[in-house]
Order: structure tokens, then C-alpha cells, then sequence
């Protein structure tokens, strides 16, 4: 899963008080695109609860139908929304039409599974009925992140509105362009009013995140922003769902290929340019491969051209981190050196030398960095692995299964992956942990997030 622990604001203009995305590329302006204001979202919240009744009363396989079209649309418009995120987000195109398609395949999962969604029986006194069913939660706020614009949406979107949930959607202030596209398409497949698109700035989202006529509050983005919203719910008692900022460690282990070891490294640091949610962030490797471990990393980084960080500010926070660890008394080994140009680029950087204690080893940075600590053993890897207040997914290299074992159970994460930094089984749907966030994101476990439970007990009145 995908987004930013350092979202900041995009320029705005204080007269239209429209946001301004400019290419991360070649600083060209792309377009702006208007906040919507509070009136207006207001407005659009009820038109929201006004459709959510009715879209609840469609048939299930109808609703299903509907989540179909729209992947049918996301396909047909595929070139489209990828040179759009493109513009946007410096993603490329291929790369970009991946997640659509990833998006589109998002929407036919959540329309297979939406009709099987089922309650159960329960056995009660023989004379009477007792079930248990669900029932959709009513408004859904998604809140959308932009390295991964339309993948992740269309999961929530799909979740909610196949249990009969209308939705209100903002896409990140740096991808409205995509996130307007995205929500326009999808609404064609819709009644009136089931889906709303509306767009802002994390202001914009705190105001739907505070809202009292709204249900759930789904956000996959940074952790302070999760914890915002974790505290407008407290108060307004919508349910949050929460997939938050990661810190994920790769563990090396003595007996591994140095080289292949570094090339998965390099894979999970550098892929999108860091930006995914579950990035290698900080790598622990066994000082027996260290030396050639490093070698191989820095040859891989060096090797690299990476598409751009979405912007300027997020440029200069990454390399903030980076210029921190080397006062700090980290090695920048290739990399690191902010280059001459327009657009948000930055080269693919190895760290040698790196303490655990260091802001870039407890810190998110969300780009493409590779700080690596040498450990003396597998303990001692896993223990620093483990000890961090994100729990998203860690990564394990090992030959060995007893480790491989002791991996998966000891790592205080939602998801374990053992020699390979990415890959899984289609469906699979982990809880995050610390503050990664809470709940269910993926899998059929989102339909469970996304609905609520009614116990039924039925009984004949006497004669």
C-alpha cells in the first residue's frame, strides 16, 4: 500500500484559492484545480446521504454491476489518467498504467465479492430465528493518497460502494487532476449523488474528517495526518480506518548472496523513487557480507535513473534526512547530492555507516534512500528490525528457517515477507500496526471495515 509520511502543501493561490500543480519533472505548471469550499462540501455530504438509502436498497448484484462498468471505463481511459499521474506525480506512464489496471482489477474483486459477503446463523431456541447481518455504515469519507492514486482508491471506493455505502472522495492535493478523472468515470457507472469528488488540501480533509454526518473516515496517508483523524472521530464516533506512514526494515542474513541481496535492496529502496508506503526504509545486514553487500548496493544504485520526487518540498525533506546522517557520521557511499535542473529529481543514495539511533533509521523519509547498519548477528538485526513505533511490513533475507520462523512471529508488523522485498498472494489483507494505523485496508476483510453488524432475534408472539 502506498502514500507519504511528509505531505505538504502544494502553492495555492490566495485569490482563486485553487491548487497549483506544477511537473515534478520540468517545473512546467500543469494546471490548477479549485478547493472545494466548505458550502460545497457541505452540500456535497448531503447529496451523499440523500443517495445512500437508495444506492443501500439496490440489489447487491446490480451495486456489483456498477463496480464492473466503472473498471470497464478505467481501462478505456487507461492512457488518459497514466499521462495525467504522470503530469502530476513525475510516475511513469507504464508505471502508472499498471496501478490503473491494478485499480480496475480492484473494482471486478470488490464486485465478486460483495454479493458472497454474508452474516451467519446462530442457534437459538428452537421456536425462534437468530442471525446476524450486515449492513452498510452509511457516508464513507476516502481520503486518497498520490503515489499510488488510482490503485488505492478504486480499493476503498469498491469496498464502500458495493455494500451499499455512498462515498465521498478527495484525492490528494498533489494528483487532483487524476483523482477528478478518476472520480468522474467512476460516477458515470453510478446513480446520482452515491459518488462525490471534491478537492483540497489536508484543510479540506480534516473538515470531512470532523464532520458528524459522516460514517467512516478511510485514509491512506501520512501518520500525523492519521492521527488527526483518529482524534475528529473520537468525538464525532465515525469509525476511522487507517493505513498510515511505515518504517519498514530489511534484515540481511549471514548466508545469502551478498549480490542478490542487494539487488532485492535496491529493488525495495528505489522502486517509484521510494515512494511507496512499503519502501525498504532501513536495512540491518550481518557484517559477515557486509563489505560485499555494500558493494553490490552501491553499484545498483549508481546504475539507476529514477523518475522524479513528486515536488521540491518533498525533495528538500528527503535530502534533509540525507544531510542530517552524514553530519551524523553516516558514509553517503553514491548519491545524495541534490542536482542541477528544473523538476524535483534525486539521485538513488546508499548510506554506510547508519546507527539505529540515527533520524533516518526511525523516520519515514519516503524516497529513494538506502541507509544501511551493519549487525553482528541475526538476533540483533531482528531485535533493532522490531524496534520501531511503525508497523506496517519488514522484510527478512535468510537461508535459514529456523530465522525465517522466528521472523514472522517476533516482527511486530502487519506483513512479513521473507526473501523477496515485494510479491503475495492476491486478497491478502493485514492489520497495521503501531502508527502504521488500524484496521483492515485490502482483501475481503474490507468489506468488513466498510459494514456493520446487526443481531437478529425473531420470535412468534404467543396465541
Amino acid at each position: 500500500m502506498s502514500r507519504s509520511s511528509t505531505v505538504t502543501e502544494p502553492t495555492r493561490s490566495p485569490v482563486t484559492a485553487a491548487i497549483e500543480i506544477r511537473d515534478p519533472a520540468t517545473g512546467a505548471t500543469v494546471g490548477t484545480v479549485p478547493v472545494t469550499g466548505a458550502a460545497e462540501l457541505a452540500r456535497r455530504v448531503a447529496a451523499a446521504r440523500r443517495a445512500q438509502p437508495g444506492w443501500a436498497r439496490t440489489p447487491v448484484t446490480e451495486r456489483a454491476a456498477a463496480l464492473r462498468a466503472g473498471a470497464d471505463l478505467l481501462r478505456e481511459y487507461v492512457a488518459e489518467l497514466a499521462a495525467t499521474a504522470e503530469a502530476e506525480t513525475g510516475r511513469p506512464r507504464a508505471e502508472g498504467a499498471a496501478g490503473i489496471a491494478a485499480g480496475a482489477a480492484a473494482l471486478e474483486q470488490y464486485a465478486e465479492l460483495g454479493p458472497v459477503h454474508r452474516g451467519k446463523s446462530l442457534q437459538g431456541d428452537i421456536d425462534a430465528t437468530d442471525f446476524m447481518v450486515w449492513e452498510p455504515r452509511g457516508v464513507v469519507v476516502a481520503l486518497t493518497p498520490w503515489n499510488d492514486p488510482v490503485a488505492v482508491s478504486c480499493g476503498l471506493i469498491g469496498a464502500a460502494l458495493v455494500t451499499g455505502n455512498s462515498v465521498v472522495y478527495k484525492p490528494s492535493e498533489r494528483a487532483p487532476h487524476t483523482g477528478a478523472l478518476l472520480g468522474e468515470l467512476l460516477a458515470r457507472a453510478l446513480p446520482e449523488g452515491v459518488l462525490q469528488t471534491v478537492q483540497g488540501d489536508g484543510g479540506v480533509g480534516a473538515v470531512l474528517a470532523a464532520r458528524a454526518d459522516v460514517d467512516v473516515v478511510a485514509h491512506v496517508g501520512s501518520t500525523a495526518t492519521g492521527r488527526s483523524i483518529a482524534r475528529s472521530t473520537a468525538a464525532t464516533g465515525a469509525k476511522a480506518l487507517l493505513e498510515n506512514g511505515g518504517n519498514d526494515a530489511l534484515v540481511v542474513d549471514a548466508g545469502v548472496d551478498p549480490g542478490w541481496a542487494a539487488e532485492q535492496a535496491a529493488l525495495g529502496a528505489f522502486a517509484n523513487s521510494g515512494q511507496i508506503c512499503v519502501s525498504v526504509e532501513r536495512i540491518f545486514v550481518h557484517e559477515a557480507i557486509a563489505r560485499p553487500f555494500l558493494a553490490a548496493l552501491v553499484a545498483a544504485a549508481a546504475s539507476r535513473t529514477l523518475a522524479p520526487l513528486v515536488d521540491r518540498r518533498h525533495r528538500d525533506l528527503v535530502h534533509a534526512q540525507v544531510d542530517e546522517a552524514v553530519a551524523a557520521g553516516a558514509e553517503c557511499a553514491t548519491g545524495g547530492v541534490v542536482p542541477d535542473g528544473a523538476g524535483a529529481h534525486y539521485p538513488a543514495t546508499v548510506l554506510a555507516g547508519c546507527t539505529p539511533d540515527m533520524r533516518i533509521m526511525r523516520e519515514e523519509t519516503f524516497g529513494p534512500v538506502a541507509p544501511v547498519c551493519r549487525v553482528e548477528s541475526f538476533d540483533r538485526g531482528l531485535a533493532e528490525a522490531a524496534r520501531d513505533e511503525y508497523g506496517l511490513a519488514a522484510t527478512v533475507l535468510t537461508s535459514s528457517l529456523p530465522h525465517a520462523q522466528r521472523a514472522w512471529r517476533e516482527l511486530p508488523v502487519g506483513t512479513v515477507k521473507i526473501n523477496a522485498v515485494f510479491g503475495g498472494a492476491p486478497g491478502g489483507a493485514a492489520h497495521p500496526r503501531g502508527t502504521s494505523g488500524t484496521g483492515y485496508g485490502y482483501g475481503p476483510e474490507l468489506l468488513d471495515e466498510m459494514t456493520q453488524t446487526k443481531v437478529v432475534h425473531l420470535n412468534s408472539a404467543p396465541r
